[in-house]
């Protein structure tokens, strides 16, 4: 039997032929424009499913990136500005021990605290330092608030403890801020275990000393009071230490012979007095409180701008100076620790920024193996296409022109 094709029919077929292989054509044509294997997800559904995903993955990670710049930025200028604030507490660290010379007249302190005011202003100011935007660095979560206002007692704090936070991994979100409350006013006084300070209303010559925890086992936290008399003649002067905080107080230690610099220790505290306390004179002993840094240097100007005659004073004197050169050693130590802690964070940020650089090239890597083109491969294939097509067009062609209608005459 034999199988009859019309003409309509081999135009049709021809036809059909041609526009799929041209389709072919101008796909790999596409292709080798775009450097593509996907045009579409309906060329290779799995691969496009993975090749979204990770195109995602990496935006993150590029978002990331942005966020890690902007902490950098952030962290570097609340570090730069803790320097400058170490430096101002270093300088006032100096000033009061130029204050304690001796030979100084009531002029000279006077004029060491007048450049004492110019450096509590600086401290201020750089207390209340803004980004560039305005946006304040110590204010917590109120950026827009002003920190730090001055007082007569120091400066109140505007702020709030917040610390403002970005996330700068897929598993870390980092702060980025410090509350200006933890630097400036977080400062703890004394020795950071107890203060120990004279009464008003001495009129001896007795300076204590700091002191120093001698077994922190026995420490009670409690107040606590070293009273002096002076009896007899010759003159002989013991002392008493009484627990304040019993109900009713209660004494430590009785009248114990006063030798000048000699330890005067109980529940694991150690300190000593030198000079000549007068009889009724006394000192306390209390847990360290918080105080800021600011009331520290008004206090110490106020203390140099008050008179220092004879041995009283000379000795009310030593005793402000020592616990101020103690509180701003303790406001240096919370600065640096502070300070260490920001280094700490930038040092993450570099860690950090490696491994999504890292990270970012790997997923460069697996979409490339997804997505991209084989060049050689392709320009094969478009070659061949190519000539596949033209062989059809001859045949088409040859096909086209057989016709009945060709041999009638």
């Amino acid at each position: 039997m034999t199988l009859r094709i019309s003409t309509n029919a081999i135009f049709q077929a021809g036809t059909s032929q041609l526009n799929t292989l041209q389709g072919q054509m101008a796909k790999t044509q596409m292709q080798l424009s775009t450097n593509k294997r996907m045009l579409s997800a309906a060329d290779d559904p799995i691969a496009s499913a993975k090749a979204l995903e990770l195109t995602q993955s990496q935006s993150m990670n590029t978002q990331f990136g942005t966020n890690r710049a902007n902490a950098k930025a952030s962290l570097s200028m609340v570090d730069k500005t803790l320097q400058d604030v170490t430096g101002q507490i270093q300088d006032i660290q100096s000033l009061i021990v130029t204050a304690g010379n001796g030979g100084y007249s009531q002029s000279d302190r006077e004029a060491l605290a007048t450049e004492l005011e110019g450096r509590l202003t600086d401290l201020i100011g750089l207390a209340n330092t803004t980004d560039g935007s305005g946006t304040y660095l110590f204010s917590g979560y109120q950026t827009t608030t002003q920190p730090f206002t001055q007082t007569p007692t120091g400066a109140a704090y505007q702020g709030d403890q917040g610390q403002r936070t970005l996330q700068v991994g897929s598993a870390r979100k980092m702060p980025i801020s410090e509350s200006g409350s933890a630097i400036f006013e977080a400062n703890a006084t004394g020795n950071g275990t107890f203060v120990a300070q004279p009464a008003a209303a001495n009129t001896g010559s007795g300076i204590i000393s700091p002191g120093a925890v001698s077994d922190r086992t026995k420490l009670t936290g409690h107040d606590y009071s070293i009273a002096f008399s002076v009896t007899g003649s010759p003159a002989a002067t013991t002392y008493t230490v009484t627990d304040n905080s019993t109900s009713p107080a209660s004494a430590v230690l009785s009248n114990q012979p006063y030798t000048a610099g000699a330890s005067i220790s109980f529940d694991g505290i150690a300190l000593d007095v030198k000079g000549d306390p007068a009889n009724g004179d006394s000192f306390s002993v209390q847990p360290s409180q918080k105080q800021s840094v600011f009331t520290t240097v008004t206090d110490l100007i106020k203390t140099l701008r008050s008179p220092a005659d004879g041995s009283t004073g000379k000795a009310a004197l030593a005793n402000s100076l020592s616990m101020a050169g103690q509180n701003m050693k303790n406001s240096l130590d919370n600065v640096l620790t502070v300070q260490a802690s920001v280094g700490a964070r930038l040092k993450e940020v570099d860690y950090l920024d490696s491994s999504g650089e890292d990270l970012n090239l790997q997923y460069q890597t697996t979409l490339s193996g997804l997505q991209d083109l084989d060049m050689v491969k392709a320009i094969s294939l478009f070659t061949q296409q190519q000539q596949t097509l033209q062989a059809a067009q001859v045949s088409f062609k040859t096909m086209s022109g057989l016709s009945l209608f060709n041999y009638i005459s």
